[in-house]
């Protein structure tokens, strides 16, 4: 298996790396409620992966084993089952970090005004 095998977990692992450091910088609880992540995440999720699956099945298209690991499930590469979990992960800390921004902007002009 050679380094092009590992480009999307690369990704992925890009995305993580970039949004994970919100959770402390903004004391974020997000992962601290696993159970309304996880729902989060399948319910974003799951209409994603069936649409692969039928779409792989159809031939619609396809993926590049040269650029893909070698293990699958339901014929999509594992990689891609993580992307539809990674990018709802990386959506939703990345709204939770931006609404924390703006409260503390609005709390610091809140108390420049005073």
């Amino acid at each position: 298996m050679s380094l092009v095998h590992w480009s999307y977990v690369a990704m992925l692992a890009f995305c993580l790396a970039g949004t994970l450091p919100l959770v402390p910088a903004f004391r974020l609880d997000v992962l601290r409620q696993p159970r309304r992540l996880l729902l989060t995440v399948l319910l974003a999720g799951t209409p994603f992966v069936v649409w692969d699956l039928y779409a792989t099945a159809a031939g619609h298209w396809s993926f590049d084993a040269g650029q893909t690991l070698p293990w699958r499930v339901g014929g999509l590469p594992l990689e891609e089952i993580g992307f539809f979990v990674v990018i709802p992960l990386v959506a939703v800390l990345t709204l939770e970090g931006v609404s924390a921004a703006r409260r503390r902007l609005a709390s610091a002009a809140h108390e420049g005004d005073a």
